[in-house]
């Protein structure tokens, strides 16, 4: 078969997106309790254990640019691998929170 991957940027890179009002989202993959602890500003929640069952009906549109993070990079790249099954066309992984230096919001 093909082989799609999904993009690896940097928080920086990632960030420039998110400045640009080019359309994206933010997914974070960690676990509810993370999240609530501090997430970037506009981000959704699907943890990456539930990619299967809630990306679909939480992200319908397929070809939207997702920017894919977690704590430390492992997650989000699990998460990453499981949206491009589902068929998602535009995923950029950006590693973790913890190496992210914008604003954070609980």
């Amino acid at each position: 078969g093909e082989n799609v991957m999904f993009e690896m940027i940097t928080p920086q890179e990632a960030k420039t997106i998110m400045d640009s009002g080019e359309e994206h989202i933010i997914l974070d993959t960690r676990e509810q309790y993370e999240f609530d602890e501090g997430h970037i500003p506009g981000a959704i929640l699907i943890p990456y254990t539930e990619i299967e069952e809630k990306a679909e009906s939480m992200i319908p549109d397929k070809n939207k640019q997702i920017l894919v993070y977690c704590r430390s990079g492992r997650r989000s790249k699990i998460a990453s691998e499981a949206l491009l099954k589902l068929g998602y066309a535009d995923i950029k992984e950006f590693g973790g929170i913890i190496d992210w230096k914008g604003e954070i919001e609980k």
